[in-house]
């Protein structure tokens, strides 16, 4: 069954591939691809402290919902669930998870990363980088823009 929102904390990654992975053998699926991200800890040669994600909700899980649905719809699919955290992540920490479960494993890496680019298009969830060298706000496909020092001023305060 598809399924997608934001979420706080991890998921355990064993626990929902058992699970999908179960109810897909009895249909004759043979194929799971699982794509985590996490908080990279270095970018442009400066150190990240962490990131923080915020979301427009209660959009943003309906958008991701709506993907996981749409994503599902093609044949050879089975099931697409797809979770983003919120919050301030430190390096080596998950940030995204996606699940898809297809009949083959050609069909499954391919949806992986189609669902992978419209979540990063389509949902409104924004991410503040906190490096060694500044604060940015990253706006798309490795966009960076730095946030003035008055804005940090503003928010720390």
């Amino acid at each position: 069954m598809p399924d997608g929102g934001v979420i706080e904390g991890e998921i355990d990654v064993n626990e929902v591939a058992r699970k999908i992975m179960v109810a897909a053998s009895s249909s004759g699926l043979g194929a799971l691809v699982l794509f985590v991200g996490f908080v990279k800890g270095v970018v442009n040669d400066a150190e990240v402290k962490e990131l923080e994600y915020s979301a427009y909700e209660p959009y943003a899980s309906r958008k991701l919902r709506e993907i996981a649905e749409e994503e599902c719809r093609e044949e050879g699919m089975s099931d697409v669930l797809i979770y983003h955290r919120v919050g301030r992540l430190k390096p080596g920490e998950p940030t995204v998870y996606i699940f898809v479960v297809a009949q083959s494993r050609s069909v499954a890496f391919d949806k992986a990363r189609r669902v992978l680019e419209r979540v990063k298009h389509e949902v409104p969830i924004f991410k503040l980088e906190r490096r060694s060298d500044g604060e940015y706000w990253v706006v798309g496909d490795g966009v960076r823009m730095r946030r003035p020092a008055e804005s940090r001023r503003k928010s720390h305060s």
